[in-house]
């Protein structure tokens, strides 16, 4: 598929209006400068953290920098820092939907839900980190802070391409080992992973970050138009299986698919997991503006 407009303008200015916000991140969350209801309220010299590319020159002490060639950003009490880590599967499978259709296409809605996030979190100067799991690894952007860094994110996520296979159990948990400071963690796939996901999602709680799942898929992914003699194809791995569909096979992927969902949602709630099931006829900015909000993820 071609690069896509990731939104426009009017959709832009939407996203400036919003925060994202974690309420169970259970450990290191730091304070830095970060747009919020206690923003500015007190002066007090409070810490110091490393300096992350973003952050206001002004807030370095340029005396730590001359004497251990470090540079450190001064901490002030009652200003908020949140990291935020967004996670976008870029394995095959999401190379998939719309029926010639780009805005119903899987890869196209997911990177732009990664995209809006992104820009929110650019926004209010939280700690951004964009993470590309598929073939070959882990890709990334960042860290970043600021809304300066927006373009080079969109330059980023429209640089990626769906291909080869994610082994995503591997990923969240190769991820949450290296990614340092917890916090709100989003994952943006539609969960095709041979592997599974438990152990991964274990490992990135384990570390203390809030974890919530978008779990994308096309509409024809649930309810595929399909009947008589066929040969599937994998569209990860190439293998082939030869099959006849008829109206109790259909009505059987069906509901296996709505079983596998709902088992999806029951491990999450399980370890306290936001879990967002979406399908790609559904307004991609909605999610944000709306069902993420619901969640308590964004407001």
């Amino acid at each position: 598929m071609p690069d896509q407009v990731l939104f426009d303008e009017k959709t832009r200015r939407k996203l400036e209006q919003l925060m994202i916000t974690a309420s169970r991140v259970r450990a290191g969350a730091i304070k830095g400068e970060r747009r919020s209801t206690k923003r500015g309220t007190s002066i007090e010299f409070a810490d110091y953290r490393n300096y992350t590319p973003g952050d206001d020159l002004r807030r370095l002490d340029w005396n730590i920098y001359a004497r251990l060639d470090r540079p450190l950003t001064k901490l002030y009490e009652d200003e908020e820092d949140l990291a935020v880590h967004l996670i976008l599967d870029t394995s095959a499978s999401m190379d998939w939907g719309g029926e010639g259709d780009p805005e119903f296409y899987k890869f196209n809605y997911a990177r732009r839900l990664i995209a809006g996030l992104g820009y929110v979190s650019l926004t209010t100067n939280d700690r951004l980190i964009v993470a590309a799991v598929g073939e070959g690894g882990i890709k990334q952007f960042g860290p970043a802070r600021g809304r300066g860094y927006s373009l080079r994110l969109f330059n980023f996520i429209n640089d990626l391409k769906p291909r080869g296979v994610a082994d995503l159990n591997t990923a969240l948990h190769d991820y949450a080992m290296r990614a340092g400071r917890p916090g709100l963690v989003l994952i943006v796939s539609d969960m095709f992973s041979p592997s599974g996901y438990a152990d991964g999602l274990n490992t990135l709680l384990g570390k203390g970050n809030e974890v919530g799942i978008v779990h994308v898929l096309s509409p024809d992914e649930i309810e595929p138009p399909l009947a008589g003699d066929l040969r599937l194809v994998d569209i990860e791995t190439g293998a082939a299986q030869e099959v006849t569909i008829d109206g109790g096979m259909r009505q059987l992927y069906i509901e296996r698919v709505q079983a596998w969902r709902e088992g999806i949602r029951a491990d999450c709630i399980k370890r306290g997991v936001h879990y967002l099931p979406i399908e790609t006829n559904y307004a991609w900015e909605k999610v944000i503006l709306s069902d993420l909000r619901k969640l308590g993820v964004v407001k």
